[in-house]
């Protein structure tokens, strides 16, 4: 595997895999998981060559958020990304990415300023600049991109319709640990007892799937069996809990023509992202896990 760290070693290294096939992307901000992985197979398996980018960016990180502290584990993702087989690891530095004087940033309107963009001012600006970067640079026929960050994948595809980009953006399932609770590299700062807590994130998600089956389709009773799953969880504090549009992230008051439902919630001082897909009326991704969801909503029948 090479390990670039220049725009233009990349660009030049990227030219030469495409005239031998296709090429997908996998844009990273390290501290790798199977989560990660999982995308990483998926492209080895619809692609003629993979990359991987590892970039930290600063600028979707808001003042007093944890860019300092976000974990960085450049050795063990080399030697992941290694034994995955992938082709070329582009890991460059913040003045490659962003330029002396650089000023130009992209700005997803209306759809950037909802859920995790109404919670993170900014967020997503950062998110969409540095993402057309990679496309730019890479120029890739496939990029690929996790449901979790269910929200990003909405604003990216906006991105690039409206940006005329020739990628096609492959979003894949969400990869959970045993317990349910989704794989994120900011799983790495729980402590045990938090990871225990997280588990409201995937209870709530359960709930408002276990609703479904029960027929519940109107987006208020999904949201209250979500709720329900917050009352009085120790140390956790609700961000949101919406049922919205997949596409436009605008609330939607019924399901039955399909929903993303998502939830946010900080965990101590870390904040986690879940969601699951509402498809032809029912939970395409509900997790397994967290059954104890169920007794409880039955409590509340």
């Amino acid at each position: 595997m090479k390990i670039l760290t220049t725009v233009g070693e990349m660009q030049a290294a990227c030219r030469s895999l495409r005239r031998a096939g296709t090429l997908g992307l996998v844009p990273t901000m390290g501290a790798l998981h199977d989560g990660h992985l999982s995308l990483v197979r998926r492209a080895k398996a619809e692609n003629d060559a993979v990359v991987v980018s590892i970039f930290v960016n600063p600028t979707q990180f808001a003042p007093g958020e944890d860019f300092e502290t976000y974990p960085r584990r450049m050795a063990e993702d080399c030697a992941k990304l290694e034994a995955e087989g992938v082709a070329v690891l582009f890991a460059p530095s913040v003045e490659q990415m962003y330029p002396q004087g650089a000023t130009t940033l992209v700005e997803v309107a209306e759809v950037g300023d909802r859920l995790d963009g109404a919670s993170r001012p900014g967020h997503f600006r950062g998110v969409a600049t540095v993402v057309a970067k990679l496309f730019h640079v890479v120029d890739p026929d496939r990029a690929y991109f996790g449901q979790k960050d269910a929200a990003q994948v909405a604003v990216l595809r906006t991105m690039v319709r409206d940006l005329l980009f020739r990628v096609e953006l492959v979003v894949c399932p969400i990869v959970r640990e045993p317990s349910g609770l989704a794989m994120s590299s900011r799983n790495l700062k729980l402590s045990a007892t938090e990871k225990q807590r997280a588990l409201a994130l995937c209870r709530a998600l359960r709930a408002a799937a276990r609703a479904l089956e029960c027929g519940k389709t109107r987006a208020e009773p999904l949201r209250a069996a979500m709720l329900r799953q917050f009352s009085g969880a120790e140390d956790v504090r609700l961000d949101y809990a919406e049922v919205v549009h997949p596409a436009t992230l605008l609330p939607v008051a019924d399901t039955r023509d399909g929903a993303l439902i998502a939830v946010a919630a900080w965990v101590g001082q870390t904040r986690l992202i879940d969601n699951l897909l509402v498809e032809n009326g029912s939970a395409a991704s509900a997790p397994a896990a967290c059954q104890d969801a169920e007794k409880m909503e039955a409590m509340h029948a």
